[in-house]
């Protein structure tokens, strides 16, 4: 027995149903009318696109002998963070729970960076920077500037995947036009479906990736641009005054979040050349990458610390730029005043439109 050959809806997702009448396709959901070859057409083209994201080559590099004689390991043993100082530091808390280290051994192994940013910024910039965070933030507490007191500022180098391809694109979008027109006895719709094609070659250059797990993807990419601009080639002696944390996340656990950051952004600037539509959504996608390129870097990033009414309060801020995020505490009664208060103002509008219309 053939298979039931079915088709989504472009305006709505639904199963469209074949009409003996109009001997065409109708979807039950929203009533829209489709010719059965148009239908066919579209799921033909939407059925040719597969990705191709293959990446070939290995970032980072062998250390030389005795280039890390000078580095040690210290190892967090409540969160598992593995950080990298050099032989000067004693003893230190770690940067992401704040919990006592313990010195585990020399560094050895894993792969050198190809790159590493140096920090631009101070701890006083950092400091700076998140007293201004502070300032005009309506529902924070008031208290919650006196009253907490930051625990601990220091500065990390977090290990980043750099990732760089050129990207052979195609994209579909589902899209519409809308015109509408009254007579004397009804109002009309008329919506017209469109699936547009486009075709693009792009370049992507050190779309970063951050290697380790004790670092939210989402964190650190709040904080970013970098400009690579500024980069060197490694050198043990940027890390002296500074952490560094060792990558539990290789460069080929990584791939699968560069292709969802390229995946995007070319579906992004692609999106951006279909003007004149009532509405767009994307239909399909197929990217292929050419020419993938790995490197390893270690980024600049301030991690502070702030205890405030007994719970603790993360924020990082960008070593290079100065960016800095995070999270913080919400003054529940200041929110609820404001929600009455606009309420009241609302009531009072709505108030004033019934009066208006009574008299």
């Amino acid at each position: 027995m053939a298979g039931l050959i079915e088709y989504d809806c472009p305006n709505c997702g639904g199963k469209v149903q074949y009409d003996a009448t109009t001997q065409q396709f109708k979807c039950p959901y929203c009533d829209t009318v489709f010719d059965a070859n148009v239908l066919k057409e579209r799921d033909e083209v939407l059925n040719q696109q597969q990705d191709d994201m293959e990446w070939g080559n290995k970032a980072g590099q062998d250390w030389t002998p005795g280039e890390t004689d000078n580095m040690r390991v210290y190892l967090c043993n409540t969160c598992g963070g593995e950080i990298i100082v050099d032989q000067n530091v004693g003893a230190t808390a770690c940067p992401y729970c704040d919990s006592p280290v313990v010195m585990v051994g020399q560094f050895k192994g894993d792969l050198k960076p190809d790159y590493v940013i140096p920090f631009k910024k101070d701890k006083n910039a950092a400091k700076t920077a998140y007293y201004n965070h502070l300032k005009g933030k309506k529902l924070l507490p008031k208290i919650f500037k006196d009253q907490n007191h930051i625990d601990e500022i220091k500065g990390v180098y977090v290990p980043f995947w750099l990732f760089d391809a050129d990207v052979d694109a195609d994209m579909s979008f589902n899209a519409t036009k809308t015109k509408s027109w009254s007579d004397s006895s009804y109002n009309y719709t008329k919506t017209d479906h469109y699936l547009l094609k486009r075709r693009a070659d792009l370049s992507f250059r050190r779309v970063p990736v951050d290697g380790s797990t004790q670092m939210e993807d989402s964190l650190m990419e709040s904080i970013e641009p970098y400009d690579f601009r500024e980069a060197v080639d490694f050198q043990t002696a940027y890390l002296s005054g500074f952490l560094a944390d060792k990558y539990d996340v290789t460069a080929e656990q990584s791939i699968a979040r560069a292709n969802q950051r390229i995946k995007q952004s070319a579906e992004d600037v692609m999106r951006e050349s279909v003007q004149g539509y009532s509405s767009v959504t994307t239909a399909g996608n197929n990217v292929r990458i050419k020419q993938g390129v790995t490197k390893y870097a270690l980024y600049p990033v301030w991690l502070l610390n702030t205890t405030w009414n007994g719970e603790h309060y993360y924020f990082a801020m960008n070593g290079q730029t100065g960016k800095l995020v995070g999270d913080l505490p919400c003054d529940k009664g200041a929110y609820k005043r404001g929600l009455l208060t606009w309420t009241a103002i609302l009531g009072a509008i709505f108030t004033c439109i019934s009066l208006l219309v009574i008299l």
